[in-house]
């Protein structure tokens, strides 16, 4: 089945399911908008009845009276006394016990002193009954209903309903036949636009698809031509691969730049003359730690292409968010502690299901732009878990990022202030390589931030199971005593 006619059997079977469903909610919305109506007149009616019918004779007469009064209302009329005997009825013989609608306790109500209606609309009764009590009458008459038949109020429905039938048939037929025009006009140019796409598809890419339509088929046929264009130009995949050359170069300044730094302020604190041996050997670790981390990072720059294709780029273990958060404020304390900032970083154990290595990248980026964006106030780490997962996040009190910075504020090489960027020392890379080691682990990055009070990203990992041989992969490492408090800027 070809694309015109399937555009005018869906066409047709939209249009006649819309207008079937109109009339079908028009004659049902008629049917009860008639129901309501007749219980609301026989309830009015049943009101000036009361006043009548209590003024009628009582004894031999009292049949032949109610049977005048049922010929002007058309209704179905039985007058009942205290004990529920019926003492007349219209038409003549009709036989209908108030206890097979009503409860004792109701008709109690009608027969106290104040005037009661009690409306009988059941579904699977094809009568509609209304009672009503009589005060101070001149015959033994204190209650009375009054009925009416549902096929009665429903019969002028029959006329409306042939009338819609016939309209429905009228309006099908007109359907058929503009869904047919109309898909042939729809299906015109894109039967040609196939052929074209096909013929250069075949190889042919100097032809030229001229639709002259100003709607999505002529925008598409546009496309077409210029991916055509760009089939026919080579440079382009020159260019490519020199922007990925110098993605890589860029990559590899950006993610060495950080624990040289580290390294750096390790030295300069192994050179103080009065360091004692604790903070001294403290000190090396971390020289250690950092230089292995080196050796890591450009192991990892060699694959950092498989960011987005290659599912395996993670290494997906036990890992304790409490020895990452650790080392994180091992390398960082100074800084912040340079800024006069307060670093606040959970210790408590928590095992996830991750790459310990590379979520330490990930929280590395985050708290050095953290401290690079932060005069003052606190910058924390923290973990929680939520059900099956654990949420980390990083939140600063720094500059904060205006809400337009957010869809991009993720991409490669892309700067919120790229002056401001450029003297703080980054490439852009840093958040791009952040989400994509967080897509690699099927997770994303949330960020929030205000203007001039800060900002939070935040991100979820799997929670794996505690167990009493579970490690980290530090496992030559011990916290130091700054991992289990806040290390402050005082």
């Amino acid at each position: 089945m070809n694309i015109r006619s399937k555009l005018g059997w869906m066409l047709t079977v939209i249009l006649i399911i819309t207008v079937t469903t109109g009339s079908a909610y028009a004659l049902f919305y008629i049917r009860a908008y008639m129901l309501d109506q007749a219980v609301a007149n026989m309830e009015n009616d049943s009101l000036w009845m009361m006043h009548t019918l209590k003024f009628l004779p009582g004894g031999a007469e009292l049949q032949d009276e109610l049977e005048r009064v049922g010929r002007a209302t058309e209704y179905h009329i039985a007058l009942y006394d205290s004990d529920g005997t019926m003492l007349a009825a219209y038409p003549a013989g009709t036989q209908r016990s108030p206890h097979l609608h009503l409860r004792p306790d109701e008709v109690q109500q009608l027969l106290g002193d104040e005037q009661v209606q009690q409306t009988i609309n059941e579904e699977d009764d094809e009568y509609i009954w209304v009672y009503a009590g009589i005060e101070n009458s001149r015959n033994d008459a204190c209650f009375f209903v009054i009925s009416q038949s549902k096929s009665r109020v429903f019969q002028a429905i029959a006329d409306i309903r042939s009338i819609i039938l016939i309209g429905l048939g009228v309006s099908i037929i007109v359907i058929l036949v503009l869904s047919v025009m109309l898909a042939h006009y729809m299906a015109r140019p894109l039967l040609k636009l196939t052929r074209d796409v096909e013929r250069i598809a075949r190889g042919d890419t100097g032809h030229v698809i001229r639709v002259k339509r100003r709607d999505e088929i002529g925008t598409l046929a546009d496309s077409v031509n210029k991916m055509a264009q760009k089939l026919r130009a080579d440079y382009d995949h020159l260019q490519k691969l020199n922007e990925k050359q110098r993605q890589f170069f860029a990559d590899i300044t950006h993610e060495v730049r950080n624990p040289l730094h580290t390294i750096m302020g390790s030295m300069e604190m192994l050179e103080l003359p009065n360091l004692d041996a604790v903070k001294r050997q403290k000190y090396v670790k971390n020289l250690r730690s950092q230089a292995q981390r080196i050796d890591r990072l450009f192991k990892d720059l060699m694959t950092l292409q498989r960011f987005d294709s290659d599912e395996n780029f993670v290494l997906h273990k036990h890992a304790n968010l409490a020895d990452i958060a650790g080392n994180v404020s091992e390398w960082y304390h100074h800084n912040a502690k340079s800024k006069g900032l307060k670093l606040e970083i959970d210790n408590h154990d928590c095992l996830v299901q991750a790459d310990p290595e590379k979520i330490e990248q990930v929280l590395d980026n985050l708290v050095s732009n953290a401290i690079k964006f932060t005069n003052h106030g606190t910058i924390s780490v923290t973990y929680r878990d939520i059900g099956d997962m654990v949420e980390v996040a990083v939140r600063d009190t720094g500059i904060g990022i205006p809400e337009a910075h957010w869809p991009r504020l993720f991409d490669r090489f892309y700067r919120t202030d790229k002056a401001r960027s450029r003297d703080k020392g980054g490439t852009g890379l840093g958040l791009s390589v952040v989400k994509g080691i967080l897509m690699a682990h099927g997770s994303d990055i949330q960020v929030e931030s205000d203007v001039g009070k800060g900002s939070r990203f935040s991100f979820h990992l799997q929670k794996a199971e505690m167990t009493t041989d579970s490690r980290s992969y530090h496992t030559s490492k011990e916290k130091s005593s700054s991992v289990s408090e806040a290390v402050t800027g005082k």
